[in-house]
């Protein structure tokens, strides 16, 4: 079985990283500099004397509740949705019934 894994060079924080991963190439340099991106927001904040460990925490930790805010939005807007999706079908069926 081939593998269809790429090899992907990406650099986060001034340390430079292979990246084996079955995404498009593009893709990974995206997330990697996303993760730099959010990585570095943190250390301007901490200041750069911090270890790059707690830095990388700290931006997991950041993009974690990125990622549940989403989630949560996400599952209020369906959920508005279905509810609207229900009270057009009723209104549909009333409709229907009176004719």
């Amino acid at each position: 079985m081939p593998d269809s894994s790429n090899l992907v060079k990406v650099s986060i924080l001034g340390q430079d990283y292979t990246v084996k991963a079955p995404a498009d190439a593009t893709y990974i340099k995206e997330v990697a500099e996303y993760v730099n991106e959010r990585m570095k927001e943190v250390q301007d904040n901490i200041g750069p004397d911090q270890s790059s460990t707690r830095i990388a925490i700290l931006a997991a930790m950041n993009i974690s509740d990125e990622l549940f805010s989403i989630k949560r939005n996400k599952d209020s807007i369906s959920g508005d949705v279905g509810s609207r999706i229900a009270s057009l079908i009723e209104l549909i069926d009333e409709n229907l019934t009176k004719e």
